[in-house]
């Protein structure tokens, strides 16, 4: 509770006529501290970084369970459930804040970005059952790099200078990881079909990225997260006849830990990237290869090898010299 002073003998509110003579002659007011200094708008600023960040550890979990899920269900069963799961968890969010349909012009950005998404995940986690998690992670690292591409056609940014230089660095990340399996006799059929699908996923993670921000500007998290679901859902649902196939109770569960920690991401990620722009918080989906490699070490027991982690370090060493400068205007970009 915010203390206040005891008014003054005169019974003014307390710093009136403590000042120096006015024009008027009247005491002067002291000057009372601002309620919003920098610390404030330096919290506001870095709020969206947070908030990424949390996103990602949470996708990452996200990651674990649907791994576990699939390798028990199927990658189409438990992506469908996951999606209609989530959209159950945020509709009564949706139908208490909003109830109100997006405009065509918004449904279409959220049935464009549904699409990539329903591509993306598929060809994700049918690469992440036949490979460890941290080097699944890793090479879909590229996607933030060919974003910035995405981000200059799709969004109107400009590309910085270091731009094309760390994309070069991505790219040779990549093949280190590949090499280093290779080297090791480990780049079986499965795993070669494990690393390609990742590797086409994250073109299509590239694209969801720029969406994701221009999603963001025009729509709250709470429909950006409801949307993103159902609309998934309904994607896959076409397929159900074919690729269906039901889950036992534990695969189940597993499916619905995947779809609570996917509404919990996609709200988190929505948030941030509706108030800072795409470039300045793309750095941060590196974080995910921590994640990655703790869960992947904990549900799987999966290890880590040199070469996973010099071809992360290198991806990771694009992404610095591609956020080494972050512009300041996205502030204007924000979202009250």
């Amino acid at each position: 509770m915010r203390h206040f002073p005891p008014r003054a003998n005169n019974s003014r509110p307390c710093g009136e006529g403590t000042g120096p003579p006015g024009e008027n002659g009247m005491p002067r007011a002291k000057r009372r501290p601002a309620l919003y200094g920098r610390g404030m708008i330096r919290e506001r600023r870095f709020a969206p970084f947070v908030a990424v960040v949390i996103g990602i550890a949470t996708f990452s979990a996200m990651d674990a369970a649907m791994k576990s899920a699939a390798l028990q269900t199927g990658v189409y069963t438990a992506l469908l459930l996951r999606n209609a799961g989530g959209t159950l968890l945020i509709l009564p969010a949706w139908l208490a804040t909003s109830r109100r349909l997006p405009s065509p012009t918004v449904l279409r950005v959220h049935l464009q970005r549904s699409a990539v998404t329903a591509c993306m995940a598929a060809l994700f986690f049918y690469g992440l059952v036949r490979i460890p998690m941290a080097e699944g992670i890793a090479i879909s690292f590229i996607a933030p790099l060919v974003a910035l591409y995405f981000a200059a056609a799709m969004l109107g940014e400009t590309i910085r200078p270091g731009a094309i230089l760390a994309s070069l660095l991505g790219i040779a990340g990549v093949i280190v990881i590949a090499a280093g399996r290779f080297g090791a006799g480990e780049l079986d059929r499965e795993t070669a079909l494990g690393t390609a699908a990742i590797l086409v996923s994250a073109l299509f993670y590239a694209v969801n990225l720029v969406l994701q921000r221009k999603q963001a500007l025009l729509a709250g998290p709470v429909e950006v997260t409801l949307f993103q679901n159902l609309l998934t859902a309904l994607i896959l649902l076409g397929f159900a006849p074919w690729l269906l196939v039901w889950p036992d109770a534990a695969a189940l569960r597993a499916i619905l830990a995947g779809a609570v920690l996917a509404t919990l991401a996609l709200l988190f990620l929505a948030w941030g990237y509706a108030r800072a722009e795409a470039q300045a918080l793309m750095p941060i989906e590196y974080s995910g290869f921590l994640w990655a490699a703790l869960f992947g070490w904990l549900l799987f027991g999966e290890r880590i090898d040199t070469g996973t982690v010099a071809g992360a370090v290198l991806i990771v060493a694009g992404c610095a010299l591609a956020a080494r400068s972050r512009p300041e205007k996205h502030l204007e970009h924000v979202i009250a």
